[in-house]
């Protein structure tokens, strides 16, 4: 097994964050990847992230009403292991910006 840690991505037009507004998963959950995993509401609109793999939940990294800047961890799973998607925590001095962080597509 893997531990996965999932990041806010980038979710377009320069926005640097987004607020929880209902966790869809909690931990212990057992998800699949595409499956609805939070929605989120942006400066811009309300939408519903899917989750980036199958897995099991293992931590929430916020809470309902929360605002995440982009690039901070959301959430962590601990997944079969997949090449490219173990690691993916960056060092706390790795500046905020706008990245999408995706697993290879399986």
């Amino acid at each position: 097994m893997a531990i996965y840690t999932f990041h806010l991505p980038d979710l377009g037009e320069g926005l640097l964050a987004a607020k929880v507004l209902e966790w869809l998963v909690a931990v212990g959950d057992d998800v699949d990847r595409k499956s609805p995993l939070a929605d989120v509401e942006t400066e811009k609109s309300a939408i519903e992230l899917p989750c980036p793999v199958s897995g099991r939940v293992t931590a929430l990294h916020a809470e309902e009403g929360d605002t995440v800047l982009v690039g901070k961890p959301l959430v962590t799973f601990e997944t079969a292991e997949q090449a490219g998607i173990v690691g993916t925590v960056p060092h706390e001095d790795t500046p905020t910006r706008s990245v999408r962080l995706r697993p290879p597509d399986a």
